[in-house]
């Protein structure tokens, strides 16, 4: 079996990075800028972030030609190699990580705790997918036949990343996809490119000329990926309506797809329930990362015979939380990422007078700079409120009231999405039979958005296809062929 030259470093990860200037490009181990830059805007702040590249339909071509011409020796790299590469990886992300958390505050807006959190689980997400080892599987072996499943290397993979995460979702698609003997190229969101950039740069002491590179552009930059007809594999993570786009485009050449797209999260809270704990830990993932996570409760369903003292609860945890800038001491959440979903979220506010909402608390913080809305429950909405109907993706969730299990689930279900759900009680078994009839990829009991690197998450009805984690994003990751001897 043939084998590739590991590089032991490169100028860059033998003298340190530069992570907060020179935002380039990364194609096929070169850093490239282009003629035309544009600029991310910091949410606490609204001013300007630092120039980035705008990248060309000449760069795609180029880096996806790079990729396929690394694809044949690094697809033939023994699986031991690439791990090597990936744990190499992994401990230049802890070497900068104070410097990336920052980089991730200013461009994404959240809390340096939370933003330091972010490196290092996906460093925790890196060291687990190396951990793996993925065998061939025997199907059948005996004295008449013997039949094995193999796993052979797709080809071009490219990771498309949303602005919530930037720098785990980047890795989350980087390690099973090289791991996997794909080379990747990562499209960060033009909303958050910087570390995504900064991912590349690093990467190019770890991994082989073309086995990882990075491409900052515009709208026009995804649309290209997805048509191009090099690249085998699409793992997006974003929104419904961009996935059908992607869904669409990557049909004509049949590409592989991953999905992990939007959720309108419940969480069913039982009237057994311990009331203050658990009302504060709904109220910690409802508005975690300003609820802008695919994965958050957005809906929450408590039992009529507590509601209004579970209504009092998170109120007063959720007014106990700071809101500001990332780098304010004791804060618990930063801003809305980006200008468009501010205006997105404030159109719920909208609504309130017009619907006849009432807010238990919350409203849209108008005294700072920047992207703020102060977590805000509104208790009681109507089923068919636009709040209950639609995922927010910001921090303002519906408190709803429930008496019928039968009925609670039906409503829980309702929705076009189905992507986590969670049920609390302290009845566990109760809870998890109900839990049981829950139509979403991930359900919890008593927890919701509890990820870990060794379980898969997806998504059912129009939260996605496929699955992200572990070894089943590892497996996508690979044909299988069946031989028969």
């Amino acid at each position: 079996m043939s084998s590739i030259t590991v590089p032991i470093a490169t100028e860059a990860c033998a003298s340190g990075i530069n992570l907060f200037s020179n935002f380039r490009n990364t194609i096929n181990g070169k850093l490239t800028t282009t003629e035309e830059t544009r600029h991310g805007i910091n949410p606490a702040t609204g001013e300007p972030n630092p120039p980035v590249p705008v990248s060309t339909p000449q760069d795609v071509d180029q880096a996806v030609n790079a990729a396929k011409e690394v694809f044949g020796s690094w697809s033939k790299t023994p699986f031991q190699g690439r791990k090597e590469c990936l744990l190499a990886f992994a401990d230049k992300l802890i070497e900068n990580e104070q410097d990336l958390a920052k980089l991730l505050v200013m461009e994404q807006g959240k809390p340096y705790v939370w933003a330091l959190t972010e490196v290092r689980d996906a460093v925790r997400w890196l060291r687990a997918f190396a951990a793996l080892d993925l065998k061939d599987d025997i199907i059948q072996e005996d004295e008449k036949l013997k039949v094995i499943r193999r796993h052979t290397p797709l080809g071009v993979s490219v990771g498309i990343i949303p602005w919530n995460y930037p720098l785990s979702l980047a890795c989350g698609k980087l390690g099973p996809a090289t791991l996997a003997g794909n080379p990747i190229i990562i499209k960060p969101s033009p909303f958050t490119p910087y570390c995504g950039l900064k991912l590349g740069e690093i990467a190019q002491g770890c991994f082989p000329p073309g086995v990882v590179q990075v491409l900052s552009g515009d709208d026009n930059l995804g649309p290209w990926l997805t048509a191009h007809p090099i690249p085998e594999k699409i793992s997006f993570t974003g929104s419904t309506v961009v996935g059908k786009k992607i869904m669409e485009s990557a049909a004509k050449t049949m590409k592989r797809l991953t999905l992990e797209l939007g959720g309108n999260d419940p969480a069913i809270v039982c009237k057994d329930v311990d009331v203050v704990e658990t009302a504060q830990k709904i109220a910690h993932l409802c508005f975690l990362n300003a609820g802008q996570i695919c994965l958050a409760i957005k809906r929450v369903y408590v039992h009529e015979d507590i509601h209004d003292e579970f209504r009092d609860a998170m109120v007063s945890y959720v007014q106990s939380l700071k809101v500001g800038e990332g780098h304010e001491e004791n804060v618990f959440m930063g801003p809305i990422q980006n200008k468009t979903q501010f205006e997105r979220v404030k159109g719920f506010f909208s609504d309130i007078e017009k619907e006849n909402w009432q807010v238990a608390v919350g409203g849209v913080n108008e005294d700072k700079p920047g992207y703020f809305i102060t977590p805000t429950i509104i208790d009681r909405p109507a089923d068919d409120s636009r709040i209950v109907v639609e995922e927010q993706f910001g921090p303002i969730i519906p408190l709803l009231s429930w008496k019928e299990e039968d009925d609670v689930l039906a409503r829980a279900n309702g929705a076009r999405t189905g992507l986590g759900a969670s049920v609390w009680s302290k009845d566990v078994e109760n809870a998890g039979r109900m839990a049981c009839q829950l139509e979403a990829g991930s359900v919890w009991v008593n927890n919701h958005f509890a990820l870990q690197p060794h379980i898969s998450y997806g998504g059912h009805k129009e939260s996605g296809v496929g699955m992200e984690l572990e070894r089943p994003i590892l497996t996508a990751g690979y044909d299988k062929s069946t031989g028969n001897i």
